[in-house]
């Protein structure tokens, strides 16, 4: 969890890829403050899934909240990891924690180039600009499965710190971080948006944009055992 959030908390933005974590996030935040306090931020970085983004919508849509979408593809346009859409390298399809085993520690393939810390940036930039005269909260949906052997070190919970830190400094405290999941499994994700009845159906995660997802990338393959470990399938159908 990043800085603290004060009582006087009245707004928040939630940056929304239309996936399980945000989407849980999104209704973490509908519920503490009324869905209209609440502004979902979709961010367009030059990803080759864009099929997010119309979750995005449609989550948004399905709560009742603004929603808004950023483009920062122009940042990221050298950038040649597997989820670009200027890449010619391939989605990889197997699981993360097989892809550490045989590569060891460190990002993996679709590890975006600081992409939490570009998007929150941004994030806390645009939630200033929105709410001037109010405190938001920006919430992230990274969680601890992401941060495991540094595939993704942008979700990790030293990293939330110290983004939270600097969100608050650069704002006035106006804005604060909050990643209510970063020292939980994606299975706890999924376990707390069941019991707030998450449209989970509307949402989309797989690193392919076709029209069903693959089953085989390794967030299909979070995804599908996060389910699972609630005795759950998922509600998507699979390619």
């Amino acid at each position: 969890m990043g800085g603290s959030v004060s009582a006087a908390a009245s707004c928040a933005v939630v940056l929304s890829s239309g996936g399980i974590d945000s989407t849980t996030c999104l209704a973490l935040a509908v519920d503490r403050f009324g869905a209209e306090n609440v502004t979902a931020l979709g961010v367009s970085y030059g990803q080759k899934h864009v099929r997010e983004l119309q979750s995005a919508r449609a989550v948004a849509e399905y709560y009742q909240v603004a929603q808004r979408t950023l483009d920062l593809s122009n940042v990221l346009a050298a950038s040649t990891n597997a989820l670009m859409a200027r890449s010619s390298r391939a989605i990889e399809h197997e699981s993360y924690g097989r892809q550490i085993e045989e590569r060891g520690e460190g990002p993996v393939s679709t590890y975006v180039p600081f992409r939490n810390g570009l998007m929150l940036s941004a994030a806390a930039a645009f939630a200033l600009s929105i709410y001037p005269d109010r405190h938001a909260v920006l919430y992230l949906g990274a969680h601890a499965d992401d941060a495991a052997g540094s595939a993704y070190p942008d979700c990790s919970p030293e990293f939330v710190a110290a983004m939270g830190r600097a969100v608050e400094l650069g704002t006035y405290g106006l804005v604060s971080l909050e990643a209510p999941f970063a020292n939980v499994n994606k299975a706890a994700v999924v376990k707390c948006g069941l019991d707030m009845a998450v449209p989970y159906h509307l949402t989309w995660s797989c690193y392919e944009g076709d029209e069903k997802p693959c089953g085989t990338c390794g967030t299909c393959i979070d995804r599908i055992a996060a389910f699972r470990a609630n005795g759950m399938d998922d509600p998507l159908e699979y390619a």
